[in-house]
């Protein structure tokens, strides 16, 4: 894996950073729905029926797994700073602009530790900001980290299911930092990338919204 160290701006990282927006949101999603069922099941115990009894237990069972959502959720994505540390350092580029933002376009490697041989993708992702970079430029090049879990925890693929490009420039403002990233990545990575601009489309259609790249395709360091 090729990891990137550098200071997180904890300040600048919770005001940008889009994947903690989500975060934040699912919890305040969870946070509503586990009220809102806790309310239904406790006027249905009220009624004092047989079936709103079993109705009952059943929606307060609902409201404690969306309550337990919202707190796991946050412990399970970690700190901004584990997840910089954890991810491996990836190139990714504007390939679209869209009136409120942008869509990255990313070569990401899913093999999971247990595979034996990497399994290169393409992933997408849409960004509201890019702080740093010109977001209104096709083929800006965007140095992130890859966010890498699976949809549950029963999964025996040697791949991961589920894969997000975190831009570096969520986690610092520091231009040295933007510049020393985007030379860590090979340029013949870069250049597939840029190749690559016009199959983002196709991203979306792929199984688990990853595109594959054929081997012959990737710089031979990448398969070593």
């Amino acid at each position: 894996m090729r990891s990137f160290e550098f200071p997180v701006d904890r300040s600048h990282a919770h005001s940008v950073n889009e994947t903690f927006a989500d975060v934040r949101r699912l919890r305040a999603a969870s946070i509503v729905t586990a009220l809102l069922f806790a309310g239904l099941a406790a006027w249905l115990f009220l009624l004092a029926h047989p079936w709103s009894y079993i109705l009952g237990t059943v929606i307060a069972l609902v409201a404690a797994t969306s309550l337990w959502m919202a707190f796991w959720a946050p412990r399970k994505v970690g700190t901004v700073e584990d997840m910089y540390a954890k991810g491996a350092l990836v190139p990714a580029v504007v390939a679209e602009v869209r009136p409120r933002g942008a869509t990255l376009l990313a070569l990401v490697d899913v093999a999971k530790p247990s595979a034996d041989r990497p399994h290169y993708v393409l992933v997408t992702r849409s960004v509201r900001s890019l702080p740093g970079h010109s977001i209104d430029r096709v083929g800006e090049r965007v140095p992130s980290v890859a966010v890498l879990a699976d949809r549950n925890t029963r999964s025996t693929a040697d791949t991961w299911q589920m894969v997000s490009p975190m831009p570096i420039a969520w986690g610092t403002a520091d231009a040295r930092v933007l510049r020393r990233a985007t030379d860590s990545i090979g340029g013949e990575e870069w250049n597939l990338l840029a190749k690559s601009i016009p199959l983002a489309p196709k991203v979306l259609a792929a199984e688990n919204q990853q595109l594959p790249v054929a081997p012959g395709d990737l710089p031979g360091y990448l398969l070593d």
